[in-house]
């Protein structure tokens, strides 16, 4: 490393020599920037002090000022640049170039004329290369070191207030209600809080919801509820912007253990225990799930067997690995289970059936033939009191049976309306759709929370700027609009696919809902619990890299979201596992009987019209890139039934193929598994864009629909540019038009920024439930 010689000038720029002042530019910039090596600078002295302009007095003069072991003070660059300044005319800030600003400057003093020569001129220039320099915005940064006087803002049409009332509806007393009761401390968990504390104040919390008559707003009027699923389900969706142990203890008592009472119980279990499970007088657990089996409910192993002597049924555990895993509420609080076992009655087996065991007495000691574990702790959601069970010949009388799709009679025999076991169980576990369409709910306000942060933050946060001028915030930033934006656009997307969803399960529990109306139902609810839970988890990721540092710090809440959000991509149906069903039901139209992969003629059928598709594309619409082309809505909708329908008939091509040359139905579907969750997703992403133009549509004006119509548009564009690998190799786009939507992406982005901050006021998360820092 050199140090400063005795011999480094202090002095002015020798004003004696006008010859050198078309150089004086390039000398200040090449010392201001403090980018160029030593072997650089050597580069820019040799180009400079070559040129045939410079006299051998010229040359003596000029090379302290260029000597790269030698350089000059701050003070004496300064001295530079107020020179140049002192030197410029009004007219010099246009100057393309440092070398035509050096030129402009000479021109009073005539120290430009040894310079006319063409080569003086290209050795100039050549200089400047080396600097590797923005010439106009080198000249600017020299000239113009003060900041304009920034532009008053233009009068937005946007009412951030009124999209907030809007997009709460419908419930919106309901969702002010919540709202309050979270800004109250005892829904409000400390940063650092052990697992026994923060297991107490769940509880806490879900009894006070209880005591407010939230938790049994599914439930009948005259068991203490409302009658209405769906406020239920809204309940759930802003509790989701609290603590989420809470949620899902919340969850757990009302949605799943109340809820399979309530729908796969009879009046005699609803007359016994609703209105206790309501009130959390009765805490108790949903036994599905065991260790060896996850997600395959139709082979779990626990076994309930018919006892005519005890006119009841044993419930046992055939060994260790069977045992119920991940139970919430079992660890601690829970009193009975809804246990799921496979029934059998006089030697014949009937398949998976629900059984109400209880676990615990009044006094909270564990029933004899029952043993508990606690799971201990987790990831995440540590609030929750997670454990195991197993049963050792429990016996429960018979009518623990929840018995709406099957009974066992007095002397012994069993009953159904329903004939077939698979479809039995497929009806079953149609009562899950409601615990699906609350995570997909709770997730996307989990994003709506996470962008609050991460918008105001990156709105407010100011770093780096032009030279000379004041930081710009960081949302100014391409990259950071990149991150944020189009996740904003999705979390739209999936607002109003999920309210969507919620009206139409409300409508489809009433009298005379439409069986293929509930299947589509279902299917809906599965993909959108997939996409919604993993678009939270990116989303949290996406703001926590997008605040830096001070995204990492606890306080912002991101990283416990993180944790608390990952397993939503697991319960009520591991991701992966809904998505095979989505592709299944867009087969079959139906799904006679869960799991049953034979589907010959829905393959059939579906190769057939696949084979009569008009396959040829309008080569106008494939190279079209136009701006009012990709912002058509109608052009959103095309490629996305487009890229849905091309996709299903290649999955039923492949499917019949390899059934038509001997490969059993399972071995096939797993062959194509990818393309069938490929699908999957192309289809619930075509129904999420279908409701968010149908908002747009429904949304109040002026300023707010045409706000919401850019974001439509940025989440269409977005989706489309993620997937144009496909859209390319299926021929729908033209690389032409794939970098056209690239750009208008960007475009988008940039149009959504100025109004960025007011749409995520519009969640309506106020501050004190947001918990945000001071500062965001």
């Amino acid at each position: 490393m050199s140090t400063r010689s005795a011999a480094a000038p202090e002095a002015h720029w020798p004003d004696d020599r006008p010859g050198l002042i078309p150089v004086l530019p390039l000398v200040h910039v090449a010392w201001s920037d403090g980018i160029l090596t030593a072997g650089e600078h050597r580069v820019f002295r040799e180009l400079i002090l070559e040129s045939p302009a410079l006299g051998p007095d010229d040359r003596e003069a000029l090379e302290p000022w260029l000597d790269p072991d030698s350089p000059p003070s701050p003070t004496a660059v300064r001295r530079l640049r107020d020179t140049i300044r002192t030197l410029a005319g009004p007219a010099a800030v246009d100057s393309v170039s440092l070398t035509e600003l050096g030129y402009d400057i000479a021109r009073e003093s005539g120290g430009h004329r040894p310079w006319r020569d063409p080569d003086a001129r290209h050795a100039l220039a050549a200089a400047e290369a080396a600097l590797g320099v923005l010439g106009r915005e080198a000249v600017q940064r020299l000239l113009e070191p003060a900041a304009p006087e920034p532009e008053a803002p233009a009068p937005s049409l946007f009412d951030s207030e009124r999209l907030a009332d809007w997009l709460a509806q419908p419930r919106r007393e309901l969702r002010d209600r919540i709202l309050g009761l979270l800004q109250e401390p005892e829904f409000q968990m400390d940063i650092e809080i052990d697992r026994a504390t923060h297991r107490q104040r769940a509880l806490e919390a879900v009894q006070r919801l209880a005591d407010e008559g939230i938790g049994a707003l599914a439930y009948p009027e005259a068991y203490g509820g409302a009658a209405s699923p769906a406020a239920s389900v809204t309940a759930f969706e802003t509790l989701a912007y609290g603590d989420l142990s809470v949620v899902v203890k919340f969850g757990v008592q009302f949605g799943l253990f109340g809820g399979s009472v309530y729908q796969l119980g009879t009046a005699k279990h609803h007359e016994r225990f609703l209105e206790r499970i309501g009130t959390l007088e009765l805490p108790g657990c949903y036994a599905m799930t065991e260790l060896g089996h996850g997600s395959n409910v139709r082979d779990l192993e626990t076994i309930a067997t018919w006892d005519a002597e005890a006119d009841g049924f044993r419930i046992r555990t055939p060994h260790e690995g069977a045992g119920k895993e991940w139970i919430g509420n079992a660890a601690l609080h829970g009193r009975m289970a809804t246990v799921f076992a496979q029934l059998e009655v006089g030697g014949e087996a009937h398949g998976v059936h629900a059984f109400l065991v209880p676990i615990r007495d009044d006094d909270g000691k564990t029933m004899p033939g029952v043993r508990i574990a606690d799971s201990g702790p987790k990831v995440g959601l540590n609030g929750i009191d997670n454990g195991r069970l197993w049963f050792d010949d429990v016996v429960v009388p018979r009518d623990a049976l929840l018995d709406r799709f099957a009974s066992v009679t007095e002397d012994g025999r069993y009953e159904s309306p329903i004939p077939s076991a698979g479809r039995r169980f497929f009806t079953m576990l149609g009562t899950l759709v409601a615990g699906r369409i609350s995570i997909a709910a709770a997730s996307v306000s989990v994003a709506k929370t996470a962008l609050t942060i991460g918008v105001r933050y990156s709105a407010r946060r100011r770093q780096f700027g032009p030279e000379g001028r004041p930081e710009v915030a960081v949302l100014d930033y391409t990259t950071q609009r990149r991150l944020l934006l189009p996740r904003l656009a999705a979390t739209y997307a999936h607002h109003f696919a999920t309210r969507d969803l919620i009206e139409r399960y409300e409508a489809s529990l009433g009298e005379g809902a439409d069986e293929s109306a509930t299947r589509e139902l279902e299917v809906r609810a599965a993909g959108l619990k997939a996409l919604a839970s993993w678009h939270a988890m990116d989303t949290l990721q996406a703001v926590r890299e997008s605040m830096g540092g001070r995204g990492y710090h606890a306080e912002n809440r991101l990283g416990r979201l993180k944790n608390d959000t990952d397993i939503f991509t697991t319960f009520e149906g591991a991701n992966v596992v809904l998505l095979q069903l989505v592709a299944k039901g867009l087969l079959t139209r139906f799904r006679e009987q869960m799991g049953d992969l034979r589907l010959w003629s829905a393959v059939r059928y579906l190769a057939d019209r696949a084979q009569t598709r008009v396959a040829e594309l309008n080569p106008v619409i494939v190279r079209r890139d136009d701006e009012d082309h990709l912002r058509d809505p109608d052009f959103h909708r095309a490629a996305f039934e487009y890229r849905e329908e091309r996709l299903l008939g290649s999955v039923a091509r492949r499917l019949k193929g390899r059934i038509d040359d001997g490969m059993e139905s399972f071995d096939a579907m797993n062959a194509v598994q990818d393309h069938m969750v490929t699908l999957a997703r192309a289809h619930t992403e075509r129904r999420m864009l279908e409701a968010f133009l149908d908002g747009v549509r429904r949304a109040p004006t002026p300023g707010i629909s045409e706000s919401l119509r850019t974001l439509a548009g940025l989440f269409a564009l977005s989706r489309l540019e993620a997937d144009r690998a496909w859209f390319l190799e299926a021929g729908y786009f033209e690389p032409r038009k794939s970098e056209a939507i690239r750009a208008q992406v960007n475009a988008l982005c940039a149009e959504v920024a100025e109004e960025a901050e007011l749409l995520v006021d519009a969640f309506g998360i106020p501050d004190a439930v947001l918990q945000a820092p001071d500062g965001l």
